[in-house]
């Protein structure tokens, strides 16, 4: 049995969880249209384990949104997670935030998930997974066009969800297509996969460990004269 703490701090979802066994015991998040984790994660993080009538000492392991997503929201919910891991000396799991993302959809047999979260102008971050939540395609940033995923449309159905999919829907027109524009990462789905990688001992190193970020970032300030 193993008692894991989820957070997900990825998208503007500041999202945490509890879970026994891959089983969510408790969920808290603020699905708004702005970032609050600085605010609200800690907060968070406490209603939970209270409401669970748990204390920090009974966690067997963090787990943490590894990325893609936001620079900001990824940092918090690392540093985060690796400071509770460093004071109670517990493992850290690294969850993908897109696979994550993709198993709040139930697939029939050959059916395809891609999860997209939006990026800049028609970018997006992406994988594919196939109906048993299983990678099939590398995580990228791609710029989306009308021939975007074409090598997968002619299997069955293709669930592109996310907040991506909006962008996706105006220029992909193949009818085996389905957007899902409404779903977002949440820490209700992290247990299933923190509870295998438990199980199979997938732990970070606490010293190294680095979101994906996928993509540089870059600050971008005011012009300076020489």
């Amino acid at each position: 049995m193993a008692l894991i703490l989820n957070l997900e701090t990825a998208t503007t979802n500041c999202s945490v969880s509890v879970s026994e066994n891959a089983r969510t015991l408790l969920l808290k998040e603020n699905r708004a249209v702005e970032y609050s984790h600085s605010e609200q994660l800690h907060v968070f993080i406490k209603e939970v384990l209270q409401q669970a009538e748990l204390t920090f000492s009974d966690l067997d392991a963090v787990a943490v949104s590894m990325g893609p997503g936001s620079y900001t929201g990824l940092r918090i919910g690392v540093s985060a997670a690796k400071g509770f891991c460093f004071s109670l000396e517990i493992p850290l799991l690294s969850i993908p935030t897109l696979q994550s993302m993709a198993m709040q959809v139930e697939v029939g047999a050959g059916e395809i998930l891609i999860p997209v979260l939006d990026a800049r102008r028609m970018e997006v971050y992406s994988a594919v997974y196939d109906d048993q939540y299983q990678q099939i395609r590398e995580t990228k940033a791609e710029i989306i066009g009308p021939n975007s995923f074409e090598a997968f449309a002619g299997v069955k159905k293709v669930h592109i969800i996310g907040n991506g999919a909006s962008k996706c829907k105006e220029v992909l027109r193949h009818s085996n297509f389905v957007f899902e524009a409404d779903l977002i990462p949440s820490a209700n789905e992290m247990g299933a996969i923190a509870s295998k990688k438990y199980q199979k001992k997938q732990f970070e190193d606490l010293a190294y460990f680095e979101p994906f970020y996928l993509k540089d970032f870059v600050l971008h300030g005011k012009k300076t004269n020489p």
